[in-house]
């Protein structure tokens, strides 16, 4: 089974930017998009032997998340029956017969941290779903996290200390994932000192092509799933976004 998580930064300009041929020659079983910018109505993508799934943010051009699987699910939900949450349509969760597909694009705690408090909040709402969902059956978690979890995790991680999506408290949402709530990073899995493995990079000139980037797109498991994990990748060679796609190769949960 292939999973693959994208942050498209505006679905409909990456549509011209060759999102459909990659999503083709991916041919991943599940594929998640996040930030994608738009409203019901805005685009129609025609994927033949994919159920599509779409979370909006009510305000225009804003943030959103969308999922197109080769296998219906069970149930779809969105949000986490949380105001903010909805509004903003960063969460899809698909169940299906052996495990949870969990879809997210977590808040920035912007430039000057004023959202920082809000983000730390909406981590630990995050944090008691995936592990009340995990109690019931394992989780696959995925998508834009907006978060370096350790200074392997970005370039310039001593200018970095403090800024948005390095701050100790972010990051500490995310050890506590790992070290406490018995997910796997799957990328650290397989390639635990790997430098240089970046998903984001800002657009100002030649900063992608000399890879000074970030990680903060992940795919995640529960414990559980470790035996059935093949690889994690990264796809820096895809353009049409400030974001690479990530890609989970991994044995089906029976």
């Amino acid at each position: 089974m292939k999973i693959v998580s994208w942050n498209v930064n505006g679905i409909r300009a990456c549509v011209r930017k060759g999102f459909i041929e990659y999503f083709h020659e991916i041919d991943a079983d599940i594929f998640c998009l996040q930030e994608t910018k738009l409203q019901e109505g805005q685009i129609k993508l025609d994927l033949p032997g994919y159920y599509q799934y779409w979370n909006y943010a009510e305000r225009k051009g804003y943030s959103g998340t969308a999922i197109f699987t080769k296998e219906k699910p069970q149930q779809v939900t969105y949000g986490l029956s949380d105001e903010e949450s909805e509004i903003e349509g960063r969460i899809i969760t698909l169940e299906y017969a052996n495990f949870y597909l969990v879809n997210v694009y977590t808040p920035n705690s912007k430039r000057d941290l004023t959202r920082l408090e809000e983000r730390l909040e909406w981590e630990d709402k995050l944090y008691e779903y995936l592990k009340q969902l995990d109690a019931n059956k394992p989780v696959i978690y995925c998508g834009d996290l907006n978060v370096a979890h350790q200074e392997i995790d970005l370039r310039n991680y001593k200018t970095n200390h403090g800024n948005s999506g390095f701050t100790l408290e972010e990051r500490g949402k995310m050890t506590r994932l790992l070290d406490e709530g018995g997910f796997i990073d799957t990328l650290r899995y397989f390639y635990k000192d790997t430098e240089g493995l970046y998903t984001w990079w800002s657009y100002m000139k030649t900063i992608r092509e000399r890879n000074i980037g970030w990680r903060i797109d992940y795919l995640i498991v529960s414990e559980r799933l470790a035996g059935l994990l093949i690889d994690s990748q990264i796809h820096v060679e895809v353009m049409g976004s400030d974001h690479c796609p990530v890609m989970l190769k991994i044995n089906q949960p029976t």
